[in-house]
């Protein structure tokens, strides 16, 4: 039964990282001594032995360990074993790029539906949809494929915004981008605004944190969903 966590961002403004969601990843890590921590995102270039400190240090405040999956010496194995998977934010080209390179995707999705916890921020929760074609992330690298682990019914759009209507930016809203999106594409997409997250259990799909989300479906006007909704609706679509 899948048993996932898919939270917009890693860190809420003034606050430490992961802090905000700490209480709630102590509950579904609850049975693990460790994780394995996938940092291939790498935000700002950071490389994979920072980030994994980085996040070994987070999780030390719930006493669970963290190793990076570049630490082991087969990555598939590393997935296949661990107790629970953290796949962390960044640039979801780069991510995706390198989960198909060490063959690791499908391994991970399989791993996932078999029950393994599972916690997704920002690159690491787009990967959870359907495909990565909704991220905010520049194409630095260029994946085989942009098809993803499929463990929601719909894609993402981590960190959504609303359009600011007194801002004198003349760029693209994420609605807007989004409306292109559609152009092409009947996948619906859910606009996660910072602080919120999704909570999966098996096929049951709930929205968490106080903030609404946004939902967006092909050839319909978007829509407001409050805290605790159900999404579950949308493997019927």
């Amino acid at each position: 039964m899948k048993n996932l966590i898919i939270a917009s961002t890693s860190t809420l403004h003034g606050g430490g990282y992961l802090e905000y969601i700490l209480p709630h990843l102590k509950s579904h890590f609850g049975n693990c001594q460790s994780i394995v921590f996938i940092p291939y995102a790498r935000p700002g270039g950071i490389s994979h032995e920072e980030y994994t400190a980085k996040v070994r240090s987070a999780f030390a405040a719930i006493n669970i360990g963290v190793k990076g999956i570049h630490e082991f010496d087969d990555p598939i194995v590393a997935i296949k074993e661990a107790q629970g998977i953290f796949t962390g934010g960044g640039n979801t080209f780069l991510l995706v790029f390198q989960l198909y390179k060490n063959k690791i995707m499908d391994v991970l999705a399989a791993t996932l539906k078999n029950g393994t916890p599972y916690l997704g921020t920002s690159a690491g929760s787009n990967i959870t949809g359907l495909t990565m074609q909704t991220t905010n992330d520049m194409p630095i690298i260029y994946p085989p494929s942009f098809q993803t682990l499929g463990m929601i019914p719909f894609n993402l759009n981590p960190h959504y915004l609303d359009a600011d209507l007194q801002s004198t930016h003349m760029g693209e809203s994420r609605e807007t981008r989004i409306k292109e999106f559609h152009a092409f594409n009947s996948v619906p997409v859910l606009g996660l605004r910072e602080g919120s997250w999704l909570e999966v259990k098996g096929e049951e799909i709930l929205l968490k944190g106080d903030l609404r989300a946004r939902l967006f479906q092909q050839n319909k006007e978007p829509i407001e969903l409050d805290s605790n909704s159900n999404l579950s609706f949308l493997s019927n679509l």
